[in-house]
């Protein structure tokens, strides 16, 4: 029963991708760039996790949702574990930007949209020019009041395992002095990477409270939010 309940998601997240990844795209380039994120990204991510309720009985639940009423943006440090996270993150905060490699913007519908919004998108090949245009976009992206959000793993990892944390993303926020908040969730187990067939289910979504980079080296802001990532993956991860 859930080959098929998931194969009619797949019909509804494919049809939606294409047509409002095509409508979105013409339409957005003449938006301006403020308000595009709120116009072409959560009305089509919010019907797919909407959708995946209705078809597959995955459900949601978030502990933590109060630190991100906050006057000032913050960086996300978001888990990584399969396409659901990529979706659900857009609807946590707004507007925000995502910092990803930039091979997804060439992604057909779903590329075109984000290209629209305008990522920050990476060349992983190129470590030293990244980095420079990761701290110089987002500080910029940040002063005009979005988010950054970001996947400190760098790839998706196993169910249950968190990835050592790459230092970019404690650079960014070391150097512009901005609080990091990390959320963990399990959403791999409802929607396993690299599977057709979802689970149904409850996923559980955690959000920490802010770190400070106050007297701290990015060193010690990755370490303090990869130990919070692996505390709570161990307390939500099923056994």
């Amino acid at each position: 029963m859930m080959y098929l309940r998931s194969l009619v998601f797949y019909v509804g997240y494919i049809g939606s991708t294409i047509l409002w990844g095509s409508f979105a795209t013409m339409v957005g380039v003449f938006l301006p760039l403020r308000v595009r994120f709120n116009f072409v990204i959560p009305p089509w991510t919010g019907f797919v996790i909407w959708w995946l309720k209705v078809t597959c009985g995955i459900k949601i639940e978030v502990t933590g949702r109060e630190y991100l009423n906050r006057e000032r943006p913050a960086i996300l440090f978001f888990k990584h574990q399969s396409s659901w996270d990529a979706l659900y993150s857009t609807l946590l905060t707004r507007p925000q930007v995502t910092i990803i490699k930039k091979q997804l913007l060439w992604i057909p519908f779903f590329g075109w949209a984000f290209w629209v919004t305008k990522p920050i998108a990476i060349d992983r090949k190129q470590k030293v020019s990244s980095m420079r245009q990761m701290i110089r976009a987002s500080a910029e992206r940040m002063k005009a009041g979005n988010w950054i959000t970001i996947f400190p793993e760098g790839t998706r990892g196993q169910l249950g395992e968190v990835n050592p944390f790459q230092p970019g993303g404690a650079i960014i926020a070391s150097t512009t002095k901005t609080d990091v908040i990390v959320v963990a969730h399990n959403g791999g187990y409802c929607w396993p990477r690299g599977k057709f067939k979802k689970s149904s289910g409850t996923i559980n979504v955690h959000i920490s409270p802010p770190i400070s980079t106050t007297d701290k080296t990015y060193r010690e802001l990755n370490e303090e939010a990869e130990a919070w990532m692996r505390n709570t993956m161990a307390e939500i991860t099923p056994h």
